[in-house]
């Protein structure tokens, strides 16, 4: 069964081909992909890793190393939560 890991504290200069390699050594990486921000297309420091098998065992070799002089978090991924408040979520009154 797959297993999605969220990896935070990457460098702006990580590309989703150096989280693949990061990760293969320890699973079968189905997707890896660096978070970029929809305006300015730069990394924004995180990114997910899909992983065929090897989940665990990738959280536990990678989890607290070093990619690119950045030391890294990698826990399983959790489901986003609804954010309330956001995008005409209110009635908002003119001055």
């Amino acid at each position: 069964m797959s297993m999605k890991l969220y990896v935070g504290n990457l460098s702006f200069n990580t590309t989703d081909d150096d989280l693949r390699d990061a990760f293969n050594p320890h699973g079968n990486v189905v997707t890896a992909s660096v978070v970029t921000d929809r305006e300015t297309g730069r990394a924004r420091g995180f990114g997910f890793v899909e992983m065929g098998d090897g989940g665990d065992a990738a959280i536990q070799a990678l989890h607290g190393s070093e990619l690119q002089g950045r030391t890294l978090t990698v826990n399983e991924a959790r489901a986003r939560t609804e954010r309330s408040g956001q995008h005409g979520g209110g009635r908002r009154e003119r001055y």
